[in-house]
């Protein structure tokens, strides 16, 4: 195995408490999470009251003001490999949190981010449609300007938290004949006129709340617009590098801990009087797998350090979470093959942990998105060539 060199003495005191952390107060509720659709929204709380939440928020708000994101990679590891994935703290802290941070105003910040980082406030992120899913180019949701308020209509589907949340970050349209002209709002839950579809049934990650929200003549007050109203589209592209490289941490982790698990079975299960460590195959598949995972590893951790540098663009951010999910995709299933028949019950970790790891393709950005985004980083835009082309034929 790879050392890693990125990590510094308190960051491995931050992990040992982050590991019993997950390991007394999340992995003995995860089967139970799992069955009811949900974790409790008390995790929250707890998760906050050890200083994990927002770790990046300024003191006054009662933050840490921590801004080094390998504090949140080691809790995305730890959380990974000795916690729940459907536990999505780091949506709440990093992946919706710094919109606030980031747009909110001083207002907005002392309104709502205190509650975020004790865990009271739950956040999500409504940005996917019925009928657009991440285009936001077709978004039909709407936000009509009424003078000291917007009027909120549309919906939301496969929102992250959605039962839990409490406090959303809602994409809408606010300009008609523009596609980027869009606003983000913050929507609490307790607005009349906002209203949560079903938890939906997922194929994996099910301890995970996932929800549709909706929309009807909700009234946004102005003091609720995240920025300029018409700026939203520029606003989550500027987020999205740190978002993709948050996934990029928590894919590798994933794959690494379904490695050691399978390590471990492995080496106690035996065929025709022999582990199965023992024969070739396994060997020279365990071999392939600890290769593939260094190599991730090392370029997602130099990632990590490009982003603590304000270094890291969208075009390698898209490489670390296209490579990130290829990889964790590949050792999942030679990890389930060579769990046998266990690796397809859903008694056996290996199993549940393949079915959560499919989506990692598809969400934060498919890796067909991924592939689009590298392509153009490195030359080849269609766009370009089409408007080229009709400047010359002019």
């Amino acid at each position: 195995m790879m050392p890693r060199t990125i990590f510094e003495e308190e960051h491995d005191m931050f992990r040992d408490t982050a590991r019993k952390f997950f390991q007394n107060e999340v992995a003995p509720h995860a089967e139970r999470w799992r069955e009811q659709g949900a974790v409790d929204p008390e995790i929250f709380e707890k998760t906050g009251d050890m200083g994990f939440l927002l770790m990046w928020a300024d003191e006054k708000y009662g933050g840490a003001g921590i801004e080094d994101f390998r504090y949140e990679q080691i809790l995305m590891e730890e959380n990974a490999a000795h916690g729940e994935p459907g536990f999505f703290l780091n949506l709440h802290s990093r992946l919706v949190g710094p919109y606030l941070g980031e747009l909110g105003n001083d207002e907005q910040k002392q309104r709502f981010l205190p509650d975020c980082i004790s865990g009271k406030r739950i956040m999500g992120i409504g940005m996917t449609e019925p009928g657009a899913g991440s285009d936001l180019a077709g978004m039909k949701t709407r936000a009509e300007d009424k003078g000291d308020y917007f009027l909120l209509n549309g919906s939301k589907t496969y929102i992250s938290n959605g039962i839990n949340g409490n406090l959303f970050v809602v994409a809408a349209r606010t300009l008609a004949d523009n596609p980027h002209g869009i606003g983000l709002f913050l929507v609490e839950g307790e607005m009349e006129g906002f209203s949560r579809g079903r938890n939906l049934k997922k194929m994996g990650l099910k301890a995970q709340d996932t929800a549709e929200l909706f929309f009807d003549n909700v009234r946004i007050p102005k003091a609720n617009v995240l920025g300029e109203a018409t700026r939203g589209f520029y606003y989550l592209m500027q987020f999205l590098a740190e978002e993709r490289l948050m996934g990029a941490c928590s894919f590798i982790a994933h794959a690494q801990a379904a490695f050691d698990i399978t390590m471990d079975y492995i080496k106690e299960r035996h065929a025709f009087g022999r582990p199965i460590a023992a024969f070739q195959n396994s060997r020279f598949r365990m071999a392939e797998m600890r290769t593939a995972l260094d190599v991730a590893q090392t370029f997602v951790d130099q990632c990590v350090v490009e982003h603590n540098a304000g270094r890291l663009s969208a075009e390698v951010a898209a490489e670390a979470k296209l490579h990130a999910s290829e990889v964790e995709a590949r050792v999942m299933d030679d990890c389930v093959q060579l769990h046998g028949g266990a690796g397809y019950m859903d008694e056996y970790r290996i199993s549940r942990m393949y079915t959560d790891a499919r989506i990692s393709r598809i969400y934060a950005g498919s890796s067909e998105i991924m592939k689009e985004i590298i392509a153009r980083g490195i030359g080849l835009d269609e766009r370009r060539k089409k408007t080229a082309g009709a400047s010359r034929a002019a």
